[in-house]
């Protein structure tokens, strides 16, 4: 009101100055510009040579030139036939000097300064500045900051320019002091306290910062306590009023909800109307809303939802399913219609990959289950896209499906990928506290240069083991998705050198092998394998008397020929550190005939991950197994026996060291019994995953509270001597599976996934220690995938 009333009057005085006499314009001078260019002005003036000036055009040139904010002062005159126009400048902005922020950053004050035209080498216009002083002020009383302070500074500088200061106070978050909820006899004012984000301050404020009042927070807050009431059947529910007061020193907040409750509703009628698409029973199923329940909103909501993905199965992409409540106050109950309006059956034009840098477009293309040109099914964009986070290669995956710009039936559908490490060029650099420092040059890729394929190569050496191999996996050997892989490797492996109290032994192993899987539903395949592999055995310091009982029946040194088959089925939710969904294998592996030996191994692995709630999860695994020998094979040969301990296994004990234990065949009366395995393993556990506390991206990151229960048995040991005769090896806790000597841990464990491969650690607690196991309360491991 102040411009447009200086603008009138400087408007009257300059028209009295050009004596209101109307007149052809001849040229027109402009005096003053510094920093504004004169095709700017002339670019705003309404009027140009050989116009005529009256009184009316010249309050319009006037207004105009204000309008483009470049002037603090507009003077028309008249000299002869030349308008003569005579401006004063604003200032420009030289510098801005912020101080005394940190709930807000420097970088976003000046991105808001800029926006709102603030700037250095700007036009400084005071009103702008004082807005935006405004502005802020509003925006540290939203976060709870009611004593904060914002100061604005115009220092004049030379060259008709200033330098902006602003100085802000931002004082300290009003905490909540009380929360009172008035109307409430329904529910317990507790309960509904619960509800609300915001809490009074208390001893763990400190860590959640949940006494800190925000008006977003409060909206929130009142929106979860309305649902609660209309979820339970109170439909006229009515948030009257909320007072939030401050008290004089603006440290303390206190809340007030003023509630009328209103009568509880029970469900009368339940209709469907509309053009349904599909057969009514199948709709009638998917209604969750049935007559005589009490009431809930969620309820209804959740039925329309299910309604509506049901259509968008048959390519109903644009339906639109609304329950329409009709309440009955007499007796207070209410009808439900959903109203079901189909729209056009949608078709897909184009499905597009965003996102993928690294991993070629065909890998993601043939994971697709919704094909270019056939209607748009919701189940199969959702199902594409859960096959995409199944890879593990992606971090996140998301999917849009944008209507067709000029149509009205066609939608594409894009999925972005965020790209995680799916492997490690460096994965065999790394340490272990039982291998100790692992060195090599060895390549582990899932996803090798994109392709999708599966391969590992190279050279890998620990203390206790050296390994030549190399493994490649095409998961798309067929377009139906049968897959091929080979591998071929060299291990000599010695446990003389292994950190551990394990029966001790050396072991050449040279093989190779092949194998195909076949698909055979969308989440489960059948896997089969053949390889032959050549194993030397060398005794060692600790070597066990059932290691020289074997070596003295079958010999040193094997040529076996293994075949083995196999069922896997997983309907996770991502590849790597997935948070839903099961996983389970069952494998069976035998030596043919023409083998040196002759035993099988059956092995089970499974998990199930059953979310908690957004952030929490719940996560059972197992791992099972069982070999023998058959035919002339007296046993399964010790070199294939099961061992449990550590990471993967039962953590808090040392790798490898649960299970039967035997003396070895030494002349030391004094040497400790150490483990050998069994031919039966049996290990499981239950966790809890939840995110780390102050880490953003928890898409790479796994902590859980765990425990674990498991341990080894050998059904066949027995009291036997070693092959000298000169004294007798004691074997014990074999001959039998006892379930009550089963080890078991608590503790808490972390992976991240890092470029040089999964880092993890756990911190575990022995609760249930058998005889002689050695435990090992911290553990970690860099450079190997578990």
């Amino acid at each position: 009101m102040k411009r447009l009333l200086l603008t009138a009057v400087l408007s009257a005085l300059m028209i009295a100055e050009v004596h209101a006499e109307s007149f052809t314009i001849s040229d027109i001078r402009v005096n003053g510009l510094q920093r504004v260019s004169a095709g700017s002005v002339f670019g705003a003036l309404p009027l140009n040579v050989g116009d005529t000036a009256d009184d009316g055009r010249l309050v319009d040139s006037t207004r105009a030139l204000f309008k483009t904010g470049f002037f603090q002062d507009i003077q028309l005159g008249r000299d002869g036939n030349v308008l003569v126009i005579n401006v004063v400048e604003r200032p420009s902005i030289a510098s801005i000097e912020i101080e005394g922020n940190k709930a807000i950053s420097s970088d976003d004050l000046l991105k808001g300064l800029r926006q709102s035209g603030l700037s250095e080498g700007e036009i400084f216009q005071r009103a702008t500045l004082e807005g935006v002083r405004n502005e802020l002020q509003r925006q540290y009383v939203a976060q709870g900051r009611y004593s904060a302070t914002v100061d604005t500074e115009v220092v004049t500088e030379p060259r008709n320019r200033v330098a902006l200061k602003i100085k802000i106070n931002e004082g300290t978050v009003a905490a909540i002091q009380h929360i009172n909820i008035v109307g409430n006899t329904v529910f317990p004012e507790q309960d509904l306290k619960d509800l609300f984000e915001l809490k009074t301050t208390n001893w763990l404020s400190f860590f959640k910062n949940d006494d800190k009042y925000a008006r977003e927070k409060l909206s929130g807050d009142l929106e979860r306590l309305r649902s609660y009431y209309l979820d339970r059947g109170y439909i006229n529910m009515d948030i009257a009023s909320t007072q939030v007061s401050i008290t004089p020193d603006k440290k303390h907040v206190y809340i007030t909800v003023n509630i009328n409750e209103g009568a509880k509703y029970n469900v009368r009628d339940v209709k469907l109307t509309g053009d349904l698409k599909v057969p009514e029973e199948q709709i009638k199923a998917l209604m969750l809303v049935q007559k005589g329940q009490v009431f809930s909103r969620k309820v209804m909501t959740d039925t329309s939802e299910l309604i509506t993905r049901r259509l968008g199965n048959e390519g109903y992409t644009f339906a639109n399913v609304n329950g329409v409540p009709q309440p009955h106050d007499d007796d207070h109950t209410v009808d439900i219609t959903f109203v079901v309006d189909p729209g056009k059956r949608a078709y897909v034009d184009r499905i597009n990959f965003r996102g993928n840098t690294k991993t070629d477009d065909q890998v993601l293309r043939r994971e697709m289950r919704q094909m270019e040109g056939g209607w748009a099914s919701t189940y199969l964009i959702d199902q594409s896209k859960t096959r995409l986070e199944r890879l593990g290669y992606f971090k996140e995956v998301n999917v849009e499906t944008p209507p067709v710009p000029g149509t009205d039936d066609q939608v594409d559908v894009n999925y972005t990928v965020e790209e995680q490490p799916s492997g490690s060029i460096t994965a065999s650099v790394g340490f272990a506290q039982s291998a100790g420092l692992i060195l090599g040059g060895s390549i582990s890729q899932n996803n090798f240069l994109g392709s999708g394929n599966k391969v590992g190569i190279g050279l890998t050496r620990s203390e206790y083991q050296t390994r030549y191999n190399f493994s490649f996996v095409n998961p798309y050997y067929t377009p139906d998705g049968v897959s091929l892989g080979y591998n071929a490797f060299y291990r000599k492996t010695d446990y003389d050198e292994l950190d551990v109290d394990v029966a001790s032994y050396a072991v050449d192993s040279l093989g190779a092998g092949l194998n195909f899987g076949y698909p055979i539903s969308e989440t489960s395949r059948l896997n089969f394998g053949l390889t032959v592999q050549r194993d030397e055995i060398n005794t060692g310091t600790y070597t066990v008397g059932e290691i020289y009982d074997f070596i003295d029946r079958e010999g040193d040194s094997f040529t076996n020929f293994k075949a083995s088959v196999g069922w896997s089925d997983s309907t996770l939710n991502r590849g790597t550190l997935p948070t839903r969904g099961h996983a389970q294998s069952l494998t069976l592996e035998t030596t043919t005939p023409g083998s040196d030996l002759s035993f099988y191994k059956i092995d089970y692995r499974g998990q199930i991950f059953a979310p908690l709630t957004d952030t929490y999860t719940l996560r059972f695994h197992t791992e099972l197994g069982y070999g023998d020998g058959y035919g002339s094979t007296d046993g399964l040969p010790f070199y294939e026996n099961y061992y449990a301990g550590g990471f993967n296994s039962v953590r808090g004990f040392k790798d490898s060291t649960l299970g039967p234990r035997g003396t070895p065949a030494t002349n030391d009366p004094d040497q400790d019994d150490v483990a050998f395995g069994g031919n039966v393993l049996i290990t499981g556990g239950a966790e809890v995953l939840f995110p780390m506390p102050f880490i953003k991206d928890q898409k790479s990151l796994r902590t859980s509270l765990f425990w674990d229960v498991g341990n080894t048995f050998d059904s066949k040991c027995q009291y036997r001597t070693n092959s000298a005769g000169d004294h007798p090896v004691n074997n014990r806790d074999c001959g039998s599976i006892d379930l009550s000597n089963m080890a078991a841990s608590v503790g808490l464990g972390v992976t991240w996934i890092t470029a040089l491969g999964p880092l993890s650690f756990s911190l575990a607690m022995p609760v249930k220690k058998p005889d002689d196991a050695e435990t090992q309360i911290f553990q970690f491991s860099l450079g190997q995938t578990f």
